[in-house]
C-alpha cells in the first residue's frame, strides 16, 4: 500500500473511532461522544493539526458516538460539517427524531450541516480523493468514504473487527437488515487493502471481514430474536457508559422511560415493559454485557466516564 496521510484514530468508548487526512486541506471524519471533545481536540494537535485549520468534517452517520464533537469544531472554530443528504435534511430544521437522540436518550448538542452529500460525490483532501458511497443499514443515511488510489475505506460502522453495527428497524425501517447486507455486497466489490471502522482496530484483511458480517446479517434474518438482542445490549451498554453506570433503584423507572427500551420490549419479545426490565437486567449480567459494583449496574466494556458537569448531557433535537 501506498504511503498515505491517513491517520486512524481508535478510541475508547463512549466515543467512535475518528479518521484524520492530513495535508493541506486536512479532514477529519467523525468527532466521538461530546463529553470527549478534549482528547479529540488533542489527538488532532498531536498530528500537527490545529483544529482551526480543519477544511471540513465529514460524518459517517449521526448517532451521537459519531457527531458529538461536531458542536464544539464548528462552534469554536467556524469548521463546516458535511453528512449524507437525508440526514443533513433532519439536522438542519431541527427534527426531533434527528440523531434518533431522543429515541435513544443520547445528548447531541447542536450544530448544523453545511453540505449535504450524496453517493458518487467526491471530497478532496488536499490531493487524496474520497468517493461518498451510500452503505445504509445501520442507519438510512450511513455512508463510507473510499480512496481508489489508496484501497481504503473509512466504513463508520457498517461492519467492525469482530462485530457489525447494530439494526434499528423502529427508526431505520424495517429492510434494514437488507440493506445491510446490500452495503456489503456493494462494498466487497471494491479493491481493499485497508478498512478504518467506527469501533476497534484497523481492518487489514477486509474480505474476512466482510464475509464474517454477511454470514452474521444473514443468520440474523432467520433468527430475528439475536438481532434484537445483539441491539438492546448495545444501545443498554452505552446508557451505561454515558450515565457512568444506573443504581439499582433507578434502573426500572429509567427503562421506562426510553423509547427504545419500550419498542424493543412490546414489538420485538413481545412483553410489557415492567416486565422486560428484568428480562433485560439478567440478560446484561448473564452475557457480561454488564456487572454489579456495589450498588451500580456498570458497563463491562472499557470506557471513559463523562464528567459530572459535561453541559451536553440533557442536550437533545427536540430543544435545539
Amino acid at each position: 500500500m501506498k504511503q498515505t496521510r491517513f491517520h486512524f484514530l481508535q478510541r475508547e468508548f463512549p466515543s467512535a473511532n475518528m479518521v484524520l487526512i492530513g495535508g493541506d486541506e486536512p479532514i477529519l471524519v467523525d468527532t466521538g461522544f461530546g463529553s470527549d471533545i478534549a482528547a479529540a481536540e488533542e489527538a488532532i494537535k498531536e498530528l500537527g493539526i490545529q483544529p482551526d485549520q480543519l477544511r471540513l468534517i465529514v460524518n459517517t452517520h449521526y448517532h451521537s458516538d459519531h457527531v458529538g464533537g461536531n458542536h464544539h469544531f464548528q462552534q469554536r472554530y467556524g469548521v463546516p460539517i458535511a453528512a449524507h443528504r437525508w440526514d443533513a435534511e433532519m439536522i438542519n430544521r431541527r427534527d426531533r427524531e434527528a440523531c434518533c437522540a431522543e429515541w435513544l436518550d443520547q445528548p447531541v448538542e447542536p450544530y448544523i450541516v453545511n453540505q449535504a452529500l450524496s453517493d458518487g460525490d467526491e471530497i478532496a483532501a488536499g490531493e487524496i480523493r474520497l468517493r461518498v458511497i451510500d452503505t445504509p443499514g445501520h442507519t438510512l443515511g450511513h455512508l463510507s468514504l473510499y480512496s481508489r488510489e489508496h484501497q481504503i475505506l473509512i466504513g463508520g460502522d457498517l461492519f467492525h473487527r469482530d462485530d457489525v453495527g447494530w439494526i434499528n428497524i423502529y427508526r431505520e425501517g424495517v429492510a434494514s437488515l437488507h440493506r445491510s447486507l446490500e452495503s456489503l455486497e456493494q462494498v466487497a466489490r471494491l479493491p481493499l487493502q485497508r478498512v478504518y471502522p467506527g469501533h476497534g482496530p484497523a481492518i487489514d484483511d477486509p474480505q474476512a471481514a466482510i464475509e464474517a458480517a454477511k454470514r452474521r446479517y444473514t443468520k440474523w434474518l432467520s433468527e430475528p430474536d439475536k438481532m434484537n438482542w445483539h441491539a438492546v445490549k448495545r444501545i443498554f451498554a452505552f446508557t451505561l457508559m454515558i450515565r457512568n453506570g444506573l443504581a439499582e433503584h433507578e434502573l426500572e423507572p429509567y427503562l421506562l422511560t426510553c423509547g427504545w427500551f419500550r419498542d424493543f420490549s412490546i414489538h420485538a419479545f413481545r412483553q410489557e415493559p415492567h416486565d422486560f426490565a428484568k428480562t433485560l437486567l439478567d440478560e446484561m449480567l448473564r452475557s457480561g454485557a454488564a456487572v454489579w459494583q456495589g450498588n451500580m449496574l456498570t458497563a463491562t466494556t472499557p470506557f471513559l466516564s463523562p464528567a459530572a458537569d459535561w453541559s451536553g448531557r440533557e442536550r437533545s433535537p427536540a430543544n435545539w
